[in-house]
C-alpha cells in the first residue's frame, strides 16, 4: 500500500499540486485568517507549513490522523465569513478524536478542490492498509521525521535519537550491530526503506516464536493440523478451527507455497496474531448480530448529555460539532436545549450560563444531515423545552420542515401494549418531551429533583396513544401570561411514543403511566434507587424507558460511571461525550459492538418484568465465572511525552472490571523499567465473576510514576460477552477513543466455569 501512495504522488495530478505546495488562509475564528504556504510533504502522508514559500516548515497533520473532508458549506465558521470569500474556496479537514477542525480557505474554487480531492484520496489509502502495510507506513512516518534535511538517509546518531522518541531504549552495540546489518549499500547511513528493515529486526517477538515452536514439530511452519491444534486448544474455537485453519492460512500466509501446501510459517503465524482475527474482540461481535425486533425499552441505547457542548456547562463553546461527533461516533440519543433567541429564531445553549449560542434550526438541518450517517436505527431527540409560545410554534415548524420524512410524526399500526422495536423505527427521528393532555405549566425535566411533586402532573386512563392539537380557549391564552412556560399543542403533536413525566414512585408509575412514558432522573436519585428498592427499579426498566443524567454539580462537564445504572437495567445513559476519560471509554466499549449502531440487546433477566435479579444483591441462577489474563508483553507503547527524547516511560497494565459491585475490581502488573519499545511482564491476574454477562473490561497501560499518579498511556475496553479467548492482541487506543496503532499488548485469556456459586 505505501507503494500504491508513491505511485500515485509519482502519477495524481492533484497530488502533484499539493506537493508544489500552496497559500492556504488558516481560519481560527472570524478575525483570525493567516495566510500560510501548506505542503503535502513527499512522504505523501504528512502536511506540513510555513508562513512563507520557502520559509522554515513545521507539522501540520498526519493523513493517518484524518478522519474525514467537509466543503465549506458544511463548516460553522466558514459560513460565518461567508460575505468574505465563497464558501466554495473553504473546506474543512476532521481529525479523528477530539482534536479540532483545520479549517482552510484556498485562494480559489479550484484550488480548493485539488486539496480536497487529493486529501481524500490519501485518506481512502490509508483507510484500506492492513496491519503490515500500516505498520511500514507508521515507521516511515517516523523516518521522515527523523529526517530533518529531507535528503532521505540517516546516520546512526540520528537513528539513536529518533529511536529515543519512539520510545526504544536498548543496548547502543545491539543497534548498531543491527544498523550495520540493515546497511546493505554500506554508506553508513539508512535510507527509508533500510530504515524499516532495520525497525523489523528490532521489533522481533521472541514470545510469538516461543509460542509458534510449541506447536511446530520443526519449528519453521506450523502444519495444518498443527494450527487446527492451536486454534481449538489455545484460541478454544473448538468446532470451527479447522475451516478457521484454512481459512487463516490463506488470509495470512504471505508465500504462496505455503498457501498451497496449507502450512504457516512465523511470519504467517505473527500477522495472524496481530490481525483482526486474533484481536481480543470477537469479530462476530462487531456486526449487527442483536434482535433488533424487541422493544425499545429492551436495549441500552448510546446516550448524550448537552450534546451542543464541547466544553464545560458554564462557559464552554456551543456547537454544531458536537452533534456530528455524538452521531459519527454512534450515539442514538441527543439533547437539545432550547430557548428563546433574538428575532423570533430559538436558540440553543446551556440555560442561565456563559455558554455560547447556536441557532435552533442549525442544529435540526445538522441532525438531517448526520443522523443516519454511522447507524440507520432511530435517533431519539431530548428536548428540553424553555421556549414561549411563539417560538415553540417555531421550534415545531423547523423539526417538520427541516426533518421531513425523517421526524416520526405518527403513531405505527398495531402497536398499543408495547414500544416499537428499533428495526420498526429505521430512519426515524423521534422527539422525547412534553405532551398535552391538560392544560398545565411545564418544567424542565432535569429540574424536577428539586421540586415539590407537580399537582398537575399529566396522566392518562387510556391505554392507546392520543395527540392533543385542539385550540387554546380564551381562558387559557389568559392564564398563559402569568405562567413560566405553556407547552403548545403543534410542539406536544410531535411527541409520539416518548412523553416525558414526572417520576414519583415505582407504584405511581405502574399505576399512572403507560410503556410510552418516559422519566428522567438524576445520577444521585438513581443511584439511591438503586440501593433502596433495587430489584423494583430494574423490573420498572422492562416495561418502561428510562433516563439518568449527570449531576447539575458537574459544572466541568465531567461523567459518572453509566455501569451502575446499566446493572439495573436503565437504558439512555447521558453521558457528557466530550470528555475523555473511563466513563467514555466503557461507553464506547459497550456499543463498540453490535455494528456500533448505538442499540445493544440488555440480557435477559433485565428484559423480565417478573424478575427477581438485583444489582445490589445478585445471586443464583447467573453462573459466576472465573477469568484468567496472563498479560504476556507490549509493542511500541507511546510516550506521555512525545517531544521529550530522553524520557522512555517504566509501563505497567491495570485490568479494571466493571460490573456489579462485587464484580468491580482492579488488579495490575509490575512496571517494567524504562522500556516502551517491548516490555515484557508474564503476569497472571485471576478474577472471580459472579455476573459475566454485564462485566466490562478496560485494559490500561500507564506510566509508573513513583512521585505522582501513574500516566495514562492506552486502553482498550470491551464487554465479557464480545471477549475472545486465547493469545489475544489489545490494540490500545488514547484518551479520546482514536487508535494508538501499532501500540499494542500480548495477552492470555482463560475463561472458566465456578462448580460452585457463592451466594454469602
Amino acid at each position: 500500500m505505501a507503494s500504491q501512495i508513491q505511485d500515485r504522488l509519482a502519477t495524481d495530478q492533484d497530488l502533484l499540486l499539493m506537493q508544489e505546495g500552496t497559500m492556504i488562509r488558516k481560519v481560527r475564528s472570524k478575525n483570525w485568517k493567516k495566510l500560510r504556504y501548506f505542503r503535502l510533504q513527499n512522504d505523501g502522508m504528512t502536511v506540513w507549513h510555513a508562513r512563507q514559500a520557502g520559509g522554515i516548515a513545521k507539522p501540520t497533520f498526519s493523513i493517518s490522523d484524518v478522519e474525514t473532508l467537509r466543503k465549506g458549506h458544511d463548516s460553522e465558521l466558514l459560513r460565518c465569513l461567508m460575505e468574505e470569500f465563497p464558501l466554495e474556496q473553504g473546506f474543512t479537514v476532521v481529525f479523528h478524536g477530539r482534536r479540532p477542525n483545520l479549517d482552510l480557505v484556498a485562494n480559489s474554487v479550484e484550488e480548493a478542490q485539488v486539496w480536497m480531492r487529493g486529501l481524500q484520496l490519501l485518506v481512502d489509502l490509508v483507510t484500506s492498509m492492513d496491519h503490515q502495510e500500516r505498520l511500514d507506513q507508521w515507521v516511515n512516518d517516523w523516518f521522515h521525521r527523523g529526517d530533518r534535511n529531507e535528503d532521505g538517509r540517516m546516520n546512526f546518531q540520528e537513528a539513536q535519537r529518533l529511536l529515543h522518541l519512539m520510545n526504544v531504549e536498548m543496548n547502543e552495540d545491539y543497534i548498531l550491530n543491527l544498523f550495520q546489518a540493515a546497511d546493505v549499500s554500506q554508506s553508513d547511513t539508512l535510507e527509508a526503506e533500510e530504515f524499516v528493515n532495520f525497525y523489523k529486526a528490532l521489533t522481533k517477538r521472541t514470545e510469538v516464536e516461543e509460542l509458534f515452536e510449541n506447536f511446530s514439530s520443526d519449528g519453521q511452519k506450523l502444519t495444518l493440523l498443527e494450527f487446527v491444534d492451536f486454534l481449538r486448544e489455545e484460541q478454544k474455537e473448538r468446532d470451527h478451527a479447522p475451516d478457521l485453519a484454512l481459512e487463516f492460512i490463506d488470509r495470512y500466509e504471505p508465500s504462496e507455497s505455503g498457501k498451497l501446501r496449507h502450512v504457516l510459517s512465523m511470519d504467517g503465524f505473527l500477522s495472524y496474531l496481530c490481525s483482526k482475527d486474533g484481536d481480543i474482540f470477537n469479530p462476530a461481535c462487531l456486526p449487527i448480530y442483536q434482535d433488533m425486533t424487541q422493544p425499545l425499552n429492551h436495549y441500552f441505547i448510546n446516550s448524550s448529555h448537552n450534546t451542543y457542548l464541547l466544553g464545560d456547562q458554564l462557559c464552554g463553546q456551543s456547537s454544531v460539532e458536537g452533534y456530528i461527533r455524538a452521531l459519527k461516533r454512534g450515539c442514538r440519543c441527543v439533547e437539545v436545549d432550547v430557548w428563546d433567541g433574538p428575532g423570533g429564531e430559538p436558540i440553543v445553549y446551556h440555560g442561565h450560563t456563559l455558554t455560547s449560542r447556536i441557532l435552533f434550526k442549525d442544529v435540526t438541518a445538522t441532525l438531517a444531515q448526520y443522523a443516519f450517517q454511522t447507524s440507520d436505527y432511530p435517533l431519539i431527540l431530548s428536548l428540553e423545552n424553555h421556549c414561549s409560545w411563539e417560538q415553540q410554534e417555531t421550534v415545531a415548524r423547523h423539526l417538520t420542515e427541516i426533518l421531513g420524512e425523517q421526524l416520526l410524526s405518527t403513531t405505527l399500526d398495531g402497536l398499543f401494549n408495547q414500544l416499537p422495536s428499533p428495526e420498526l423505527l429505521r430512519g426515524k427521528i423521534l422527539v422525547k418531551g412534553k405532551k398535552l393532555r391538560i392544560f398545565e405549566d411545564i418544567v424542565d425535566e432535569e429540574e424536577e429533583e428539586q421540586l415539590e411533586p407537580d399537582p398537575y402532573c399529566e396522566s392518562e386512563t387510556q391505554p392507546q396513544l392520543q395527540h392533543e392539537t385542539q385550540e387554546l380557549t380564551p381562558r387559557n391564552r389568559k392564564k398563559k401570561k402569568n405562567s413560566t412556560l405553556i407547552l403548545c399543542p403543534a410542539l406536544s403533536a410531535l411527541v409520539v411514543y416518548l412523553r416525558t413525566v414526572s417520576f414519583q414512585s415505582f407504584t405511581h408509575s405502574r399505576e399512572n403511566y403507560h410503556i410510552y412514558d418516559i422519566s428522567s432522573f438524576s445520577e444521585t436519585k438513581a443511584r439511591n434507587l438503586i440501593k433502596e428498592a433495587g430489584n423494583e427499579f430494574v423490573q420498572h426498566n422492562a416495561w418502561q424507558l428510562c433516563r439518568v443524567y449527570p449531576s447539575g454539580l458537574r459544572t466541568d462537564s465531567s461523567n459518572f460511571n453509566p455501569q451502575e445504572l446499566w446493572n439495573a437495567g436503565c437504558q439512555i445513559v447521558a453521558l457528557n461525550m466530550q470528555t475523555a476519560g473511563f466513563a467514555m471509554d466503557i461507553c464506547d466499549g459497550l456499543f463498540r459492538q453490535n455494528g456500533g449502531c448505538g442499540y445493544v440487546l440488555k440480557p435477559e433477566f433485565l428484559r423480565d418484568t417478573m424478575s427477581f435479579f438485583n444489582p445490589e444483591k445478585p445471586i443464583s441462577p447467573f453462573k459466576a465465572q472465573t477469568l484468567l489474563v496472563q498479560v504476556i508483553s507490549g509493542q511500541q507503547l507511546p510516550k506521555v511525552d512525545n517531544t521529550k527524547e530522553t524520557s522512555i516511560v517504566d509501563p505497567l497494565v491495570r485490568v479494571e472490571l466493571f460490573g456489579v459491585p462485587e464484580d468491580t475490581r482492579q488488579q495490575e502488573t509490575n512496571y517494567v523499567a524504562n522500556n516502551g519499545f517491548n516490555p515484557h511482564w508474564g503476569q497472571a491476574l485471576c478474577f472471580h465473576v459472579q455476573v459475566p454477562e454485564l462485566v466490562m473490561l478496560r485494559f490500561v497501560v500507564k506510566d509508573y510514576n513513583r512521585k505522582t499518579r501513574n500516566d495514562f498511556l492506552g486502553q482498550y475496553t470491551l464487554p465479557w460477552t464480545c471477549m475472545k479467548q486465547g493469545y489475544r492482541h489489545i490494540h490500545l487506543l488514547s484518551k479520546d477513543g482514536t487508535s494508538l496503532h501499532p501500540a499494542s499488548i500480548f495477552v492470555y485469556i482463560c475463561i472458566r466455569e465456578d462448580l460452585e456459586v457463592d451466594e454469602s
